[in-house]
């Protein structure tokens, strides 16, 4: 017996499903970076830095914090990036499965946002 193929928005829909199960096990987030700096750099050991209102906010830590920290940035990431693919998914599945008005021209995977 030969598996079936999926239709492409049964494929993005498992796909998406996937997304949706990796973003529910990700652990704490937090937006901004974080770095070791080596004894005599100056300055704080482990800053942490981030964007509040246009400025840039630095903030000093503790080793403990700055692993916490590290990890939870790292989360942030793959957060964004996760939520992107499930953006360009959605857009897949709405231009390929809802009707829309009549084009004189096919929209572009640029215009559409799927590149």
């Amino acid at each position: 017996m030969r598996p079936q193929k999926l239709s492409a928005s049964a494929r993005r829909q498992k796909e998406y499903a996937r997304l949706r199960a990796q973003l529910a096990h990700l652990g704490w987030i937090s937006e901004g970076s974080v770095q070791e700096r080596g004894p005599g750099a100056g300055g704080a050991r482990y800053p942490w830095t981030r964007k509040v209102k246009g400025k840039t906010i630095c903030v000093a830590l503790s080793k403990e914090q700055y692993a916490w920290l590290k990890e939870a940035i790292a989360n942030w990431r793959t957060v964004q990036e996760t939520l992107r693919q499930m953006q360009r998914l959605s857009r897949e599945e709405l231009f390929e499965s809802v009707p829309g008005p009549l084009r004189r021209k096919k929209l572009s995977k640029t215009v559409l946002g799927l590149v």
